[in-house]
């Protein structure tokens, strides 16, 4: 089996092209709720009845902003008791109302250069980690926490100092939930575009790297839960400073960008009263 540990989107499950361990992960999907009255300001929300929380919470944003833009005068106040549906014209004056509202700096090189030195694995290429794996997947009607301490006791087994070679082979055959299991649960080479982002983060974005061998805490995805051994590395090599500053720029400020949005529109709505529904705390979907 020579790629991959979880494409978490492309192949589902562990990640492997042959696997529907996937297809029976637990969706985590939102499910639609049944929704209170939503008002902002008196202003009645329309909610249709299998909207979820998200789409009626942008909803709410969303008003609280034509509300702000028809304050200072940008918009024409033509709400009766219900919200209006925003317009491609006047979602576009909300924008420049934003724009307007929201000025961040540009970071300076001092700033890209301290942001480089602290997330050097994010710059560096090649990387791959020849890996075997465990799968204890999530699937419907397991009870997760039986799961988890029948991984945590297999994880011990095979840390104990007596434990012979060849019996993470044998655990794998015995309880990978992923196919790789026939082959001792080998997954071959692996890089970071291989791994869904839980196992991606683990292996390749620790500062220092990780050190060979079995790791000693179980590996936590959206799948379920992977004893993972690392058989080799290849440490790939780190872009230089000069080559990657731009991009750096460009996420520093979008990152300041998000937290001004962020504290203006907390501004907001601690002036606006919002019924129905919980704006406090929320990320706007303006800054996901």
């Amino acid at each position: 089996m020579e790629q991959v540990l979880d494409q978490a989107e492309a192949a589902g499950g562990c990640g492997s092209g042959s696997c529907s361990c996937g297809s029976a992960a637990i969706d985590m999907t939102p499910a639609a709720v049944a929704m209170p009255e939503v008002r902002v300001n008196g202003l009645r929300l329309h909610i249709g009845p299998s909207e979820d929380l998200d789409t009626v919470r942008e909803r709410a944003w969303g008003e609280v902003l034509r509300q702000e833009a028809v304050r200072q005068g940008l918009l024409a106040d033509d709400a009766g008791g219900l919200a209006p549906t925003l317009s491609a014209d006047q979602q576009q004056v909300i924008e420049n109302m934003l724009d307007a509202a929201v000025q961040t700096p540009e970071p300076t090189p001092e700033a890209c250069q301290r942001y480089y030195d602290a997330h050097k694995p994010r710059f560096t290429h090649g990387q791959q980690a020849h890996l075997r794996h465990i799968l204890f997947a999530v699937t419907p009607g397991v009870p997760v926490q039986k799961l988890a301490e029948r991984a945590e006791a297999a994880l011990l087994e095979l840390i104990h100092k007596n434990a012979a070679a060849e019996r993470f082979a044998q655990l794998a055959a015995e309880l990978s939930n992923c196919p790789s299991g026939a082959q001792g649960g080998d997954l071959g080479w692996v890089g970071p575009q291989d791994c869904a982002p839980e196992v991606s983060q683990f292996l390749f974005m620790q500062e220092g790297g990780i050190a060979k061998g079995l790791q000693p805490r179980l590996v936590h995805t959206r799948f379920g839960q992977h004893i993972v051994d690392v058989l080799d590395q290849r440490p790939g090599e780190l872009a230089p400073f000069t080559q990657v500053q731009g991009r750096i720029a460009g996420e520093l400020t979008l990152q300041s960008r998000a937290t001004a949005l962020r504290q203006y529109m907390s501004l907001l709505v601690g002036q606006a009263r919002v019924e129905g529904i919980d704006l406090e705390g929320a990320d706007t979907p303006l800054v996901q």
